[in-house]
């Protein structure tokens, strides 16, 4: 399979697990139900258009490489926080922390071959 085929749907897997995640903090309390949370829209939205129509671009790999950072740092994040013990053996824990290890691997996934595709723009190979 080409690369860039792996990165896309890397990426669009990033994008549905980050949108199930930050639904599922909402629903748990961790983040607070309020409009402040159509931001998050707004980026997924930003997110989606430079997976899909910025593909293979230089813009398209940046906006891919920090899609991969976010999904890769989330599991960091909550994983370090006091309550992530209670929230794992709470009602709905499994899916709280599988998606925590889902994030962490296609986000990583995304970051490297992100990174091999704009350097393989620098080296002006044919993508």
């Amino acid at each position: 399979m080409k690369p860039n085929v792996m990165l896309t749907i890397a990426s669009l897997l990033s994008i549905l697990l980050l949108s199930l995640h930050v639904t599922d903090d909402i629903v748990r309390g961790i983040s607070k139900a309020e409009f402040s949370n159509f931001y998050a829209v707004f980026y997924l939205v930003i997110m989606l258009y430079g997976t899909l129509m910025l593909a293979e671009r230089r813009w398209g790999y940046v906006i891919m490489l920090l899609t991969g950072f976010i999904a890769a740092g989330m599991p960091f994040i909550h994983m370090r926080g006091a309550r992530y013990a209670e929230h794992a053996a709470s009602s709905g824990g499994f899916f709280f922390v599988w998606t925590l290890f889902a994030l962490g691997v296609t986000g990583v996934f995304s970051f490297i071959l992100s990174v091999r595709g704009l350097w393989s723009l620098r080296r002006g190979q044919p993508r």
